[in-house]
């Protein structure tokens, strides 16, 4: 088999690295890639948002199948060029995409189907958001953009001026582009929150395990949101209970009101959920893996990704059982400093070779190039280091003992990954 993944950072890595367990699998190309992909997959010079190439790509080397990673080709509707050239691609269609790629669809589909979430309204005009923000006077406030804003498009004000703050620039400034037309202005959740990532045929829905996402950019939960900087799996919070709760009440309700509004959905589905006084709530869908949920989540997969790609494709994952080890896997991210803002890049990174790594560490890369042999930084996320263990704790201890060992300058991570998780058992 020929496998293409479109992306370009850990998440992509690490499908990558899965996918290469099953000894179908001949050849894997990744557009467009990065450094250290390079070295498990053929890195091919192709955005991902340029969707003609890709397809024309695809179709001329004979892809047998196409996965794609990343929430702008979905919502630009890659899947559906790629299928109408006969080719097999894993993601769902670019109506099924809306679930991330406008909050209002995901918000209004919720109400439809009584799918549990917060309170909201929606704007299109900065005047009517103020008044809504200074009627209500409640904080905090969480003031989301419509569409795709690379995951920093959502903004919880503390204060009204925060809010107004927000509102300016995402529908005057437009700092998010057209993203910010509309805003989705909704009640701030309380509670652990939990990201569960399923599987999709479009009328079955198989959760995979539950992790933690850490989105703050400092330790203590301080500093700006990022695209994350740490994972733990599975999210001990996350009861047997609640599982059973949250598929009766949100995830197979979710599939089925897809599969009535015309639009079922095919592939990754991420739910962000807040468990609340009130029970679980969904605080936003994504239409693809999470990253760098996704690098916590495979290794602990115990069933053959590429069967299950062909099961979610072919709609027959009701036939399908999948199995997870046990314990505990941890990913903390190696940032570049200043990162979510801005930040320096070109640095050269050491302690990446074989011999200075901890027994069972697996490095997926996110923002490296490499040049003349050597792996340097090229973006804000730049490493991420992930260890597996049988308790959280000791998966833990591994990840540190393991980013120990890596430097570049001005390298960034937290050192408090997964230490809420520790505190609650």
């Amino acid at each position: 088999m020929k496998i293409l993944v479109v992306g370009a950072g850990g998440r992509e890595h690490a499908i990558i690295k899965k996918l290469k367990e099953n000894p179908r699998v001949d050849a894997i190309y990744c557009a467009p890639g990065n450094g250290g992909i390079a070295k498990d997959a053929q890195c091919v010079n192709i955005k991902a948002t340029d969707l003609d190439s890709l397809a024309a790509f695809a179709q001329d080397e004979k892809m047998d199948l196409v996965v794609v990673a990343p929430d702008d080709p979905l919502v630009l509707g890659l899947v559906d060029m790629l299928k109408e050239r006969g080719i097999r691609a894993f993601g769902p269609s670019k109506l099924a995409a809306r679930i991330e790629g406008s909050k209002v669809f995901a918000k209004e589909l919720m109400k439809k189907y009584n799918i549990p979430t917060a309170k909201y309204e929606v704007f299109t005009n900065s005047k009517d958001a103020m008044r809504y923000i200074e009627r209500e006077d409640s904080f905090p406030m969480v003031i989301k953009a419509d569409g795709l804003a690379l995951g920093k498009g959502v903004m919880i004000a503390q204060t009204r001026q925060e809010a107004a703050n927000a509102i300016h620039s995402m529908m005057e400034d437009r700092i998010f582009g057209s993203s910010g037309s509309r805003v989705v202005i909704e009640e701030f959740l309380t509670g652990p929150e939990v990201s569960v990532l399923a599987f999709c045929d479009g009328k079955t829905v198989k959760p995979m395990l539950s992790s933690m996402d850490h989105k703050r950019a400092l330790d203590g939960d301080e500093g700006l949101n990022t695209g994350g900087m740490g994972t733990i799996a599975p999210n001990p919070c996350y009861t047997p209970a609640l599982a059973q709760e949250c598929m009766k009440t949100i995830f197979k309700p979710t599939v089925e009101a897809m599969q009535k509004e015309g639009c079922p959905f095919q592939g990754c589905l991420y739910f962000g959920l807040m468990m609340t006084p009130k029970g679980p709530k969904v605080i936003e869908y994504n239409c693809r893996f999470g990253d760098p949920e996704t690098q916590v989540v495979l290794p602990m997969l115990k069933t053959d990704l590429l069967t299950i790609m062909d099961a979610t494709i072919d709609q027959t994952l009701d036939q399908l059982d999948i199995e997870w080890e046990t314990g505990a896997c941890a990913c903390v991210i190696a940032a570049s400093g200043g990162y979510p803002q801005s930040y320096k890049t070109g640095f050269a990174i050491s302690g990446l070779d074989e011999m200075g790594q901890v027994p069972g560490a697996t490095i997926y890369h996110a923002g490296t190039r490499l040049e003349n042999g050597e792996f340097q930084t090229c973006g804000g996320r730049v490493l991420g280091v992930c260890t597996k263990g049988n308790d959280l704790t000791t998966a833990l201890e591994k990840a540190y003992e393991a980013i120990g060992k890596i430097s570049f300058e001005n390298m960034h991570y937290r050192h408090d990954i997964g230490h809420r998780a520790l505190m609650s058992k």
